[in-house]
């Protein structure tokens, strides 16, 4: 006896091919879930790894003022290149592997956040470090207890638009395979399958407002004084 086959979808049939399919959610679910996964880890560690690199290099720009037209110029200079270039150049060094992804990534987001670091930095009135300086603060206690706490509100908003940018970038990451959703975009340009290549650009773009919502809330925690100030 010959068990009747199973039809599949009909948005998976290449003359349908619609853009919207709700079988391919349950069919794929575990696929979309792990893409999405490594999406969210590749953007966090990247940034987090930029903004680790970026304040000392902010720090030393502040400290020698001769040094900052430089900084910048390296930071700006990096995010000219290509990531169709830059990625296959660290190939060699890190390999096909999600170092690759995550210091190309942390490199790109270097110069919004140099700048929003040396930014943060002359928000600082003059009269609250001469205030803390004459109160006996270190040099330490002053950047970790009065500047660094005055300086979030703007060093978050270029964290914001790092992150923000970030998101997109990740998706380029498919060219070593680890790109995220950036893989299934892909798949879904190589096969011509409308409904992975929405799907994965749709959850990108809510990756990308939920990830700047948990900011603003962040943000809104570490200055408890904006809101007393607002209300």
């Amino acid at each position: 006896m010959t068990l009747p086959t199973v039809a599949e979808p009909s948005c998976y049939s290449r003359a349908i091919n619609d853009w919207i399919c709700g079988q391919y959610l349950t069919d794929r679910q575990q696929e979309i879930v792990d893409a999405t996964t490594q999406h969210v880890v590749l953007t966090v560690v990247s940034v987090l790894v930029g903004l680790v690199i970026a304040f000392p290099l902010a720090l030393l720009a502040r400290r020698l003022p001769r040094l900052e037209s430089l900084i910048l110029a390296v930071t700006t200079g990096i995010y000219t290149i290509p990531s169709l270039a830059l990625f296959p150049l660290m190939v060699p060094f890190t390999g096909l592997t999600a170092t690759t992804v995550v210091l190309g990534l942390a490199l790109y987001a270097l110069t919004i956040l140099v700048r929003s670091l040396l930014e943060g930095f002359r928000s600082v009135p003059d009269e609250v470090r001469e205030s803390a300086i004459g109160l006996g603060h270190s040099r330490t206690k002053l950047l970790v207890g009065v500047e660094l706490p005055l300086m979030v509100p703007v060093v978050m908003a270029g964290l914001r638009v790092a992150t923000v940018s970030t998101v997109a970038l990740t998706t380029v990451g498919s060219l070593v395979s680890y790109g995220g959703l950036g893989n299934l975009i892909k798949d879904g340009v190589s096969t011509n399958f409308r409904a992975e290549l929405l799907t994965a650009s749709v959850i990108c773009v809510l990756l990308a407002v939920l990830l700047d919502v948990l900011l603003v809330g962040a943000q809104r925690l570490l200055t408890p004084w904006t809101r007393e100030v607002r209300s």
